[in-house]
């Protein structure tokens, strides 16, 4: 890549609904994002990510300096990217939040097919819990709701707030909940009071599932998509009693968290470092491929990604072999 362009470090957070893309100055000590993208995965992860890599190139020039990977796709952006750092979500929002307001003592984050709370105390992850089993309480089960009651995602926010009288909802089950929504629809109930019930609902599934027997002490942010949501803010605000800070990159905290600790892995080996070639990385092929090894009793799914023909990287195994 070409040695000109404004000096920046990229980070990408690959999920199963969103791949989200930002780019942070390196010329600045504090946390200054200067662009960023949150495109829809649509079950294509490497589409995406050649995406979010066009667009990047049309925005540019950049000196992308370091990558960082993070979400539930990062070992595949980690090989495709040649990432400096490949880190978890739950580390990825952590220094994200801490490199914001280092009082950080508690993170509500929901995202489009997960949940998770962080609690951090002196600037450390000291507990987490996450919601992975279950759609109930996550972005893609509003988005879900929102399309059968014809109101943009957008609005169900707002459309909550103007409730006087939620009606209870079931929560613990995206199946119970939609159940339940109908019937009180068929009752007479308003959209807005179903809406801010089906919100309520949702804060308590995350609270009782995820923060039973945690102390969530101030300063909270709440993080993910779903914090565009303000009834989802409000409930939150009014079940924990306390003031919840929804940070202005909410939707990208995981990949401004990839982007700091690409950061810090570069200056920590400043003798190793390299530009990101981004022309070569939008011309290449990337191909995957995934089998079930029979080596062994444990049957492991092995992914595999080639590039351009040549084999890259292989994840999934449990043998070492």
């Amino acid at each position: 890549m070409a040695q000109g362009g404004k000096p920046v470090y990229l980070g990408v957070d690959v999920g199963s609904v969103s791949t989200n893309f930002v780019l942070l100055d390196a010329e600045k000590p504090d946390v200054s994002l200067v662009w960023k993208e949150y495109l829809r995965t649509q079950g294509a992860p490497l589409t995406a990510l050649k995406t979010g890599l066009r667009l990047l190139a049309q925005a540019g020039p950049w000196q992308i300096r370091g990558v960082g990977a993070t979400g539930s796709g990062r070992e595949l952006a980690g090989v495709v990217l040649g990432a400096d750092v490949v880190k978890n979500e739950i580390t990825a929002h952590a220094t994200a939040a801490l490199s914001l307001d280092p009082t950080v003592s508690t993170i509500l984050e929901i995202g489009g097919q997960d949940s998770k709370l962080i609690i951090l105390r002196d600037g450390i992850v000291v507990d987490f819990a996450m919601n992975t089993v279950c759609a109930a309480g996550t972005g893609s089960f509003l988005d879900q709701q929102a399309h059968r009651l014809g109101i943009p995602i957008a609005e169900l926010g707002e459309l909550a707030l103007r409730s006087k009288q939620p009606v209870r909802i079931a929560g613990r089950c995206t199946v119970f909940a939609e159940s339940d929504m109908v019937h009180k629809q068929q009752l007479g109930a308003s959209i807005p009071d179903i809406v801010a019930g089906l919100c309520a609902a949702m804060v308590r599934n995350f609270l009782s599932g995820l923060a039973k027997g945690k102390e969530l002490l101030p300063t909270i942010f709440f993080q993910g998509g779903v914090a565009a949501n303000a009834g989802m803010r409000r409930f939150f605000a009014e079940a924990l009693q306390q003031p919840i800070q929804v940070p202005e990159h909410f939707d990208v905290m995981g990949a401004i968290g990839a982007a700091v600790l690409a950061k810090e892995a570069v200056a920590a080996r400043p003798q190793k470092r390299r530009l990101f070639d981004l022309e070569a990385a939008l011309n290449s092929q990337f191909t995957t491929h995934v089998f079930q090894c029979a080596r062994c009793p444990n049957g492991c799914e092995i992914s595999e990604i080639w590039r351009d023909g040549a084999f890259l990287a292989s994840w999934g195994a449990r043998c070492g072999r």
